[in-house]
């Protein structure tokens, strides 16, 4: 009730007959393509991720980067502070589909956002930026990078947890899908946060600032 309260909130239906038909036929003809995903299909992009994930066991990238090859390790923070040197990915369509259009050359101070999943397929959403940030229009088009999810370990397997995987080796993506600012549903949905606050108020208000345009 409390994770309710306070951030985007999303069930997903069950795949339809008609959206696993389609997602099957982009997703062979990706694999004859060099895995590049010519997408043109009536369906959300975010469902097409979600369905690869769950059918073909990949884990998901998304970057401004429109031609990596190879993704290397590199020092970065978990959500609980802890530091490791991987590589990092998620199973979720939206959250990747964040990370591929969100211009971060265009941060000031700092940005924040999160992607908690449940065991019984609730999932929970924060986005939240600077107002400078948000002034200098901070989005482009980028790529959503498939890779195999048999390299990567999840990181917290708690009842709600935080959808952070990650890899102590380099990894290659086997597919590549294009993404802009259209394919990320949530972008009227993000509030803007004083540089300083505390994280604590930025999720206490996150549901106050999305619906009052503050």
């Amino acid at each position: 009730m409390l994770m309710k309260l306070l951030f985007e909130h999303r069930v997903d239906p069950p795949f339809t007959e008609e959206e696993t038909a389609e997602f099957e036929r982009l997703y062979a003809a990706a694999l004859q393509h060099g895995g590049n995903v010519d997408y043109q299909s009536k369906f959300s992009k975010f469902r097409f991720i979600d369905y690869i994930v769950q059918t073909r066991k990949y884990v998901v990238h998304g970057s401004n980067y429109r031609t990596i090859k190879q993704f290397e390790m590199r020092k970065q923070t978990l959500f609980d502070g802890t530091v490791v040197n991987a590589v990092f990915a998620s199973t979720d369509g939206l959250w990747s589909i964040f990370y591929a259009v969100f211009d971060r050359s265009k941060v000031t101070t700092n940005f924040r956002n999160a992607c908690f999943k449940s065991m019984d397929r609730n999932r929970y959403y924060f986005f939240s930026l600077t107002r400078d940030t948000m002034d200098r229009d901070p989005w482009t088009t980028g790529i959503v990078y498939f890779i195999p999810g048999d390299r990567f370990e999840q990181v917290h397997k708690r009842r709600i947890h935080f959808d952070e995987w990650i890899s102590n080796m380099p990894v290659s993506p086997q597919l590549m899908l294009v993404v802009d600012r259209r394919d990320f549903e949530p972008i009227r949905r993000i509030s803007v946060h004083k540089p300083k606050e505390p994280m604590i108020k930025t999720w206490l208000l996150y549901k106050f600032r999305t619906r009052n345009g503050a």
